[in-house]
C-alpha cells in the first residue's frame, strides 16, 4: 500500500476535522501537496450520539443511514433541529480554520480527501458528495484504518472517479480509536496552526 499511496496522483489533501487534519498534514507534506479542509458532521442518533445516522456537509446536503433510522424508528423530520446545529457547526468551523485565507478550490482537481480512520462513512460519504457536485475530477479517499463494512460503501460511492487507500481493515472493528496508542481529542487551537 506505501508504493501505491506515494505514487498516487493528486493536486491537493483535504483533511476531515478535527483528526482527520492531523493526518492529511502528514500525508500534504509527504506528497509535497497543498492542505485544507472539508467540513462534514455527524448526525447522532438521539440519546446516542456517536451513533451515526448521517451526516451533513457544508451546503447542508445529508446522506442518511437508511437502516439504521429505520431500525430505531427515528424520522428524519424529527432531525431537523440536529441537522441544523451540526450545519451551524460546519460554518462555525470553515470561518475559524480558514480564516481570511478562503478555501482552495476543487473544480476539476484530483483530491485527496483524508481522516484518521473510517467507522461508518457517514462523514466521508457526504464529504465525497459534497466533491463530486463540486466537479472534483477524481477522489482518493486515504485512512489509516477503516471497518470492512465503511470501505465496501465508500468505494461503491466512489465509483469510476475514485479509489481507496486503506492501510489496515480489520475483522473486528468498534471504533477509530481502539487503533490508536494515544487517541486524545484534536482542539481548534491545534488544526488552526497546522493549516497555518
Amino acid at each position: 500500500m506505501a508504493a501505491r499511496f506515494e505514487n498516487t496522483k493528486a493536486d491537493l489533501v483535504l483533511g476531515i476535522p478535527r483528526g482527520g487534519v492531523v493526518v492529511a498534514a502528514v500525508v500534504a507534506e509527504k506528497l509535497k501537496l497543498p492542505l485544507d479542509i472539508i467540513v462534514t458532521r455527524k448526525i447522532g442518533a438521539p440519546g446516542q450520539e456517536e451513533l451515526a445516522l448521517g451526516a451533513v456537509d457544508s451546503d447542508g446536503e445529508v446522506v442518511w443511514e437508511e437502516r439504521l433510522l429505520e431500525e430505531l424508528g427515528v424520522r428524519i423530520e424529527d432531525l431537523k433541529d440536529k441537522v441544523a446545529g451540526e450545519l451551524a457547526e460546519i460554518k462555525r468551523r470553515e470561518i475559524l480554520y480558514q480564516g481570511n485565507r478562503g478555501s482552495l478550490g476543487i473544480s476539476g482537481k484530483i483530491v485527496m480527501l483524508v481522516d484518521d480512520g473510517i467507522a461508518t462513512g457517514a462523514t466521508v460519504l457526504a464529504a465525497i458528495n459534497f466533491l463530486k457536485r463540486h466537479q472534483a475530477k477524481r477522489i482518493v479517499v486515504v485512512a489509516p484504518v477503516a471497518s470492512k463494512e465503511a470501505v465496501v460503501r465508500i468505494v461503491r460511492q466512489l465509483g469510476e472517479v475514485g479509489e481507496v487507500i486503506v492501510l489496515e481493515i480489520p475483522e473486528s472493528f468498534a471504533a477509530v480509536g481502539q487503533f490508536y496508542h494515544q487517541f486524545e481529542a484534536v482542539s481548534d487551537e491545534e488544526v488552526v496552526q497546522i493549516l497555518s
